[in-house]
Formats: C-alpha cells, structure tokens, sequence
C-alpha cells in the first residue's frame, strides 16, 4: 500500500463539556462462596422433578439387581382391578377418546406443532433443545424398557391398544415430554405459561386415568414415565434456555437486547457499587436500535457534588457469544472467511478484548469513549462493560456533517491505519457528533493488526457513511486531502454489499441512489473488484461438516419417529 506523504492532523478527545465527576464509594470484595449478584440456579419445582427422577433411578436400579418388583404388582394390581370393576360401555368408550393423546398419531402431531413455529420464529436454540430432549426422553425410555422388560398387567383384562414393554410406558413418557417442550419452546414466562403448566398438567391426568382404565399400564408404570418425562424437559429447557438470557416472545425486537427490570436490575446496581464504587439510581435500555449484539444501557449515577451523572453500559451474555459463532460459521459457510478472524468462546473474553480495544483507542488520541471498568454479573455468563456516557450527543444521520466532521472521520481512519486497527462496524450508529466533535463507539468488533482489505474496507465504509449526510463529491475532495488515489480507489475496489453493515445498507437504499457508484465515478482510475468470496480447505471441510451434520439429525429425527408408542 502506497504510503502518503503529507502531514496527518492526530485525531484528539471530543470535544465538549465532560461529565460531571462520578461519586465513589468504597468496593466491596464479593467474599468466597458468597453467590454473584444474579447467580445461575434451578428453581425449586426443577430440584423437586429432578430428585423424584433421581429416586426413580434408584427404584429400577434395584428392581434390575435384585429382580423383584413382587410388591410392586400385587399393589398395581389391585388398583387396576378397581378401575376394572368400573368399566361399562359408555365408560370404555371415553377412556378410548380421552386417551388419544398418547397415540401415535397424536403424538407426532404434538411434535411437529412444536417444531415448526420454532422454525418460523427463527428460535433456534429453544429447537435444538426441543430436538436434544425428545432424543433422550425417547432413547432413554426404550433402553430402561429393555433392559426391565416389565410385562403388561396380568390379573387384568386389557381393552386397550399397547406394544413392547411396560415400564416406562413410552407414550404416556413421551407425551410428557413434548408437552412440556411446548410450554417452555412457545409459550411466554408469567401467568400464561403457568396455566398452559396446569393444562398440561390435567392432560396428563386425563391421558393416565385412561390407560389405567383400558388396563394398558400399571400405575407405577405410569409415574414413573410422568416423572422423566416432565423432568428432562424442565431441567434442560432452564438450564440451557434459562428465560431471561433465551425468553420466548412475539413482539418486536431483537433477542439481544436483555430484560434489564426485576432480579436483573437489581444485581446490576448492586454489582456496580461492589466492583466499581457506582452507585446507580436508574438502569434503562438506550439506543437498542443500533445495537444488535448486545444491550445497551443508560445508567444513572450519583455525582460527587449534588445530582447526577450517567455513565454507558454493555450488557453482554453467553447468549451473545453463541450468536456471534453461529454468525461467524454461516458467513464463512456462504462466503469464505473475509478476513483472519476468530469467535469468541467466552462472554468474559468478549468484555475483555472490547476492554482493551477503547483502551488502546483512547490511549492514542482516537475520539472514544473513556473505559470506566468492568462488572460481573454471573461468572461466565453475563457481564457489563462501563463506560463514560457520551451526553448530548447526536448519530451522525440525524447530525449536521461540515467539512470539519469530514475531515475528523477520514482523520479516524487514517489514524487507526498509523495504529495497526480496524473498526470493522462502521456505520451511522456507531459515529456520534457531539458540539461539531465526532466520537467513535462501539468497538467490540475492532480488530488488532488486521488485513490491508480490512482496513481498506473501513475507509470506503467511512467514506459512503459521510456521504450519506452530504455528497460523493464533496467527500471525496476532503479524503484526497488525507489518502492518495490509489487507496481511496483500493477501498472503493474492496468494498460492496457484503462488506457494508446492514444498517448502512439500508439507508442507502432508502435514500435511493447509488452513492459507491457515484464515488467510483471521481476516480481517475478504478482498479479490479476485490474477491470476497473464496473456497478454501477450511470452508470446503465446514461445507461438508455441515451437510453430514444434518444428514445425521435428519436420520436420528427419523429414526425418532419410527421408534414404538
């Protein structure tokens, strides 16, 4: 890349009144096995469900060492030969319509309504979950059946369709299953998921006083198949889609933005008056418009004088990291990697790594924010990056762009090129105009040393993003003043839908007009597209690891259905 002779401006602080000075307090060391502000728990109805499950375990450990289950039939006997003394033909020809939902039929009905809305609201994770606890509810029931092969009841005239083995009955086992996969994968938290709980609930009832009466079950089969089947779903829907990380919701907006009210508010302020010396007074959501990988906060302080003050904060949660993998491997799937590139594994690592990126920044003279620490909210689940709020401030769409704004701008890439830096996320959003000063945001996605096509990309992102307040021609003046032609014609070259963040793509094309043409038209020369778009071994092998992967779901989604009711 072409060096450039010419002097360079050093891009200082904003400019602007700074905010009033923030009142500390003294820390307070979170002492050794004291649970963190917002700690990860089941809740007593789970632990309740998982220690019936768990002595459910130990009965058939029993039954299959010892080989005896002599008081077990004589019990369930008599109770079935009550129901049978009740029968009568009205009587049959209820229990055969109340126990419908555990056939076959019915059943994958039940899973079919449960999947297919999770693929229409793109709710993947509540689908894999729903998938993982039909495969062990379904498996592991066929196993224990096998391996205590317990006849159907004897003593006891059966009028009623069964196969295979009685404990655990895998319909009654299985619809328990499904239908608690769909309280908690459809229905949202509050009132109305605990009264689809009870109708669940009855319909299990329902379901088992039927087969009870038709003489296809013992009783003990029947609870013992209630008890797993309620419980792995519970268990593995809270732990793994705990509802304020994954809540289940129909309104608009974007999953990442967190619910900040309730026990999470809470442990918000309290952890930033432990670990920072903050103390908060209001926690809100601010500007979630622009932000989709996080939640943006807005949170009230108390100054050192009399009032307030207001510092910024960035949620982040596992939830976070596992949306940007998932993004990453789907961009590299369709379009190759784009630059040398690795997800994050950990939230901690991702607040970390944003941590010492405005560090870097701010240490070398770059307009942003000032870091102010970091805050744990659930170890390696949650946390909360603070940094100074930037009050009074305007997004650069809704801001007035003079020459002096141009000129900061391209003077921010310039600058972050001297530094070995790229943002990587330029767009409307992320560039704030503050007294005529520009302040860059967001850095969570800035790379160190990147690619001479990364950087290219954040000027011509730079460029198009100052255009859209202006014009073509009057940026491009401003920038030859800072890059020579050959690199603005090199980020022109690098740089088209792919490379541009959504958003700034979507002012475009609301503005309706092509304004990378219009740059490309003031070039005195124009050189060759850059490919973005590459097949190397790397995406060959995640191409084919992909396609096995869901061959293999297809089979086991198969074999799934095929297996007896």
């Amino acid at each position: 890349m072409t060096t450039l002779p010419r002097a360079v401006s050093v891009v200082g602080p904003a400019a602007g009144p700074g905010p009033p000075a923030i009142r500390r307090v003294g820390r307070r060391r979170r002492p050794s096995g004291e649970p963190p502000p917002l700690p990860r728990h089941l809740n007593a109805s789970g632990k309740w469900w998982l220690a019936l499950s768990g002595g459910v375990v130990v009965v058939w450990v029993v039954v299959w060492a010892t080989d005896n289950v002599g008081w077990f039939d004589a019990a369930d006997t008599a109770v079935l030969q009550a129901f049978e003394r009740l029968r009568s033909p009205a009587l049959t020809e209820v229990a055969e319509v109340a126990g419908v939902l555990a056939t076959r039929e019915a059943i994958y009905v039940l899973w079919l309504a449960n999947l297919l809305p999770l693929i229409v609201f793109r709710r993947w994770r509540h689908l894999f979950v729903s998938i993982a606890v039909g495969l062990v509810v379904v498996n592991t029931g066929a196993g224990v059946a096998a391996t205590l092969q317990r006849p159907r009841p004897y003593e006891v005239e059966i009028i009623g369709p069964w196969a295979g083995f009685s404990m655990p009955p895998l319909p009654v086992t299985v619809l328990a299953a499904f239908l608690l996969a769909i309280v908690y994968s459809l229905v949202p938290a509050g009132r109305k998921r605990t009264v689809c709980k009870w109708v669940v609930c009855g319909l299990l009832l329902v379901t088992a006083l039927s087969r009870l009466y038709l003489g296809q079950d013992h009783p003990t089969d029947v609870a013992a198949g209630v008890i797993l089947g309620v419980a792995v779903p519970l268990a593995a829907f809270r732990l793994l889609t705990p509802n304020d990380v994954y809540p289940v919701r129909y309104h608009r907006g974007r999953p990442a933005h967190l619910d900040v009210t309730g026990s999470r508010g809470a442990a918000i302020v309290r952890a930033l008056e432990d670990q920072l010396g903050l103390l908060a007074t209001q926690v809100e959501p601010f500007g979630l418009a622009g932000s989709g990988g996080s939640t943006p906060l807005r949170i009230t302080v108390k100054a050192a004088g009399e009032g307030e003050s207001c510092v910024f904060g960035k949620l982040y949660a596992a939830t976070h990291v596992h949306s940007d993998r998932w993004y990453k491997l789907g961009r590299t799937l369709l379009y190759g990697r784009l630059e040398d590139e690795q997800p994050f594994h950990s939230v901690r690592r991702l607040v970390q790594y944003e941590d010492y990126v405005l560090h870097l920044f701010t240490s070398a003279g770059l307009p942003a924010p000032r870091p102010l620490g970091i805050v744990e909210i659930t170890p390696e689940r949650e946390y909360l990056l603070v940094t100074e709020f930037i009050a009074g401030a305007r997004e650069i769409g809704d801001a007035e762009v003079d020459d002096d704004v141009i000129d900061q701008g391209l003077a921010v890439v310039r600058r972050m090129w001297e530094i070995g830096v790229a943002h990587r996320d330029i767009k409307p959003a992320n560039l704030l105009v503050r007294d005529g000063r520009l302040v860059v945001i967001d850095t969570a996605f800035a790379e160190v040393r990147p690619s001479p096509w990364r950087q290219a990309v954040d000027l011509a992102n730079m460029m198009l993003v100052l255009g859209l307040r202006t014009d073509a021609e009057r940026v491009y003046r401003r920038a030859r003043r800072q890059f020579s032609d050959e690199e603005i014609a090199e980020a022109l070259a690098a740089t088209r839908g792919l490379t541009m963040p959504s958003q700034l793509r979507r002012l475009l094309r609301q503005q309706g007009r092509d304004l990378h043409a219009d740059f490309v038209r003031l070039l005195p020369y124009q050189l060759p597209p850059v490919r973005i778009q590459r097949w190397s071994w790397r995406r060959t092998g995640l191409t084919i690891a992909t396609l096995v992967m869901l061959l293999l779901c297809a089979a086991v989604t198969a074999d799934l259905l095929r297996s007896p009711l």
